[in-house]
């Protein structure tokens, strides 16, 4: 495969040839198989395709880093069978594909169901944390406790043998695809967005789902202007498995009369049904919730951008966006304008710059702190560069190296700060 060429999605087809397509799009770590127990009645009426995620279900490792890349691949796949439009529902994950397909492809989507899902998963901390944690120790951790947070605790213990392959399903995931996944999910949040998907939207949730529930169900309904919500009882984030019967009734009833007429290319917009369907909630005050970043004090230097919004992603990114919250609270008139310093310069300016990747700017950071026997600053930038990349075993060897040439006592200190920090990040918890 070339590298401008779109890796494919690896996919299954079921139902009549001639029939309007479904797509149904999993969750991260499940395979296409979540969705078993839907077709054989959602077959009846569409063309279902379902598709894997990269390094999914013995899926080719291809990594997709954005939900962006993977709604593009998808899009790539689809139109090398000729697919132009298609209903559309997925889990989490593939929710979240689903919300893309929406925003950035409305031509393309006739119908839209999102399970599981959220504007925004969580916080992107939590998902590079997981994403350390594979690294380090690999995917068995989370498969082991995968079931803890999809399914309620009586139908794990009814139904072992869902509960076996549901861990068998993660562990047999590529840890590089899963890893991508989960950077995809850490940079995804269209909360601001929402009020321009302009398609039918059934928003369900499982009553018990603890991963994303029905509050995040509810800021879905809110935003979309064209959103009912269904709250399945006894269920919990994996909901299509533990509740096949009630999810296939809300899918047909829903499809079988949300499909909206075809996307007018000379308008530029999707005609509206006669009696379009109703937002089963809504609240009075409706609308997403938005970051406000800290007000700049310099103005943009004439002719070229100031570096400070970009600075303040990278330094999230980089260090956590627990850690930016924390040192951007604690600034006042004092120390205000140094904060300010830092995102514009060292974020914006040096760690944005294309000559070294981040796992090189974490090695050389290190080494640096070391020598300066700055070790708050050590603690938190070892976090950073697991972040980044880099494993326990290659920042072991930069410390060594740092021995060698900083000192021994500085090294000493240095190891000291890094293996407690190692210890708290790679840990994983039960």
């Amino acid at each position: 495969m070339s590298e401008t060429q779109t890796p494919a999605l690896q996919y299954r087809l079921d139902g009549p040839e001639d029939a309007p397509v479904l797509i149904l799009g999993p969750s991260l770590g499940t395979t296409w198989h979540m969705w078993d127990r839907q077709v054989p009645e959602l077959s009846k009426q569409w063309r279902i395709f379902r598709f894997d995620l990269p390094g999914h279900g013995g899926a080719p490792a291809y990594p997709a880093g954005s939900v962006t890349e993977l709604a593009s691949r998808l899009l790539a796949t689809l139109d090398e069978l000729g697919v132009q439009r298609f209903g559309y529902a997925g889990c989490a994950l593939g929710g979240a594909v689903g919300m893309e397909l929406a925003l950035r492809h409305p031509e393309r989507i006739a119908s839209l169901a999102l399970i599981a899902a959220s504007p925004r998963f969580g916080t992107a901390d939590e998902f590079r944390q997981r994403g350390v944690i594979v690294r380090t120790n690999g995917l068995d951790p989370i498969a082991r406790t995968s079931p803890e947070r999809w399914f309620t605790g009586g139908f794990a213990a009814a139904q072992p043998a869902i509960t076996e392959w549901a861990v068998q399903m993660v562990r047999t995931t590529d840890p590089g695809c899963y890893i991508a996944a989960c950077e995809a999910l850490a940079a995804f949040d269209v909360r601001a967005e929402l009020g321009r998907i302009g398609v039918p939207t059934l928003v369900l949730v499982g009553s018990d789902d603890q991963v994303t529930g029905p509050a995040e169900a509810r800021t879905l309904v809110a935003g979309i202007p064209d959103a009912r919500l269904a709250v399945v009882p006894g269920a919990s984030h994996l909901v299509p498995v533990e509740q096949p019967a009630a999810v296939t009734d809300l899918l047909v009833r829903h499809f079988s009369s949300a499909w909206q007429p075809a996307y007018d290319s000379t308008t530029g917009q999707i005609a509206i049904p006669a009696a379009p369907v109703k937002p089963a909630l809504v609240p009075s005050q409706p609308g997403p919730v938005a970051e406000i970043a800290p007000a700049k004090a310099q103005p943009e230097a004439e002719g070229r951008p100031d570096p400070y919004d970009a600075g303040l992603k990278v330094r999230r990114e980089v260090l956590g966006d627990a850690h930016v919250d924390r040192a951007l609270a604690s600034a006042d008139e004092f120390s205000g304008d140094f904060q300010e310093l830092i995102t514009r310069y060292a974020w914006g300016e040096v760690w944005n710059r294309p000559g070294l990747d981040r796992r090189s700017r974490s090695c050389v950071t290190l080494t640096a702190l070391v020598a300066g026997g700055h070790l708050d600053e050590l603690a938190f930038h070892t976090r950073a560069a697991l972040r980044n990349g880099l494993t326990p075993v290659e920042i072991k060897e930069v410390l060594l190296q740092a021995a060698v040439y900083c000192g021994v006592p500085a090294a000493n200190s240095a190891f000291k700060v890094a293996q407690q920090v190692i210890r708290e990040e790679t840990t994983p918890q039960e």
